[in-house]
């Protein structure tokens, strides 16, 4: 496969649809515009993220939506042959699910229900309970949300099933205890940039990690968009400010690249990784 033109976005997304879908279709648009083959949204895309991780208030979460609502359709148009992945608050068999979903103009290619919750987020939405990569028209790809990139076995759990490309889509915020003045300097800032880059490497795939900006509620957004090479090696980013982390990568040849000598998959030990 040829050079891809990836983007990661920052950007924040409140609990007005149709704004929310204004503003997909503004950042859809400045990714056609420099050429991107594959979009990767934050989690909360759609609706927005839950404003408050301790005690979220029942009667202000985000819009749920059903996985065949009128707004996929909608980004589905603007999407034409973009493959565009983002987060949304699913309703589905009587529950909530902090979902993903990847998708063209042509139809859904992958959906995804997040694994892995801190405990406020575990008031609202079920947890899911599959995690598998699929085939897209940029390659096969796999999708996590936030938390779900602090467990190393959930992106290797990707990276087994065949997946060259993580897509992480975020809602990520600054610690909620020790709170450092400027962003940079937090300590969840640094955790963030740290799961990214680890991740990439220890399974030698390119990671595309989208994330919120902005505030909702107690919450402020980290931003700190990127596209990691399979070496670990951020290859663009965009800081705490709205924007796109775009990188041109050709998925296949850095992925065997990386490989070449020290290939982590291959030389795993799985029988003496057991749970004890």
């Amino acid at each position: 496969m040829a050079a891809l033109r990836i983007a990661a976005a920052s950007a924040h997304f409140g609990r007005d649809l149709p704004r929310s879908l204004e503003r997909i279709g503004s950042v859809v648009a400045a990714a056609r515009r420099v050429g991107v083959s594959l979009l990767v949204l934050p989690d909360a895309a759609l609706g927005g993220y839950l404003a408050d991780l301790r005690s979220p208030d029942p009667d202000a979460l985000p819009p749920a939506l059903d996985p065949d609502a009128d707004e996929f359709a909608q980004i589905r148009a603007m999407a034409g042959d973009l493959v565009v992945c983002l987060g949304y608050s699913e309703r589905a068999d009587g529950r909530l699910w902090n979902s993903a979903v990847c998708l063209t103009g042509d139809g859904v290619l992958g959906r995804y229900r997040k694994v892995h919750q801190p405990p406020g987020e575990a008031l609202v939405y079920a947890a899911g309970d599959r995690i598998a990569a699929f085939d897209t028209p940029v390659g096969r790809l796999g999708m996590l949300i936030d938390y779900d990139k602090t467990f190393p076995e959930a992106a290797r759990t990707l990276a087994l099933d065949g997946a060259r490309v993580v897509a992480c889509l975020c809602a990520w915020p600054a610690s909620l205890t020790q709170r450092a003045p400027r962003l940079t300097q937090d300590r969840q800032s640094r955790l963030f940039d740290l799961y990214d880059c680890a991740r990439a490497a220890e399974n030698q795939v390119v990671w595309v990690a989208a994330n919120q900006t902005g505030t909702m509620g107690g919450l402020r957004f980290l931003g700190q968009s990127k596209v990691v090479g399979p070496g670990g090696e951020v290859l663009a980013r965009t800081w705490a400010k709205a924007g796109l982390a775009v990188a041109e990568v050709d998925v296949d040849a850095e992925v065997e690249r990386a490989r070449l000598v020290l290939h982590h998959l291959r030389e795993r030990r799985p029988d003496l990784y057991a749970e004890k």
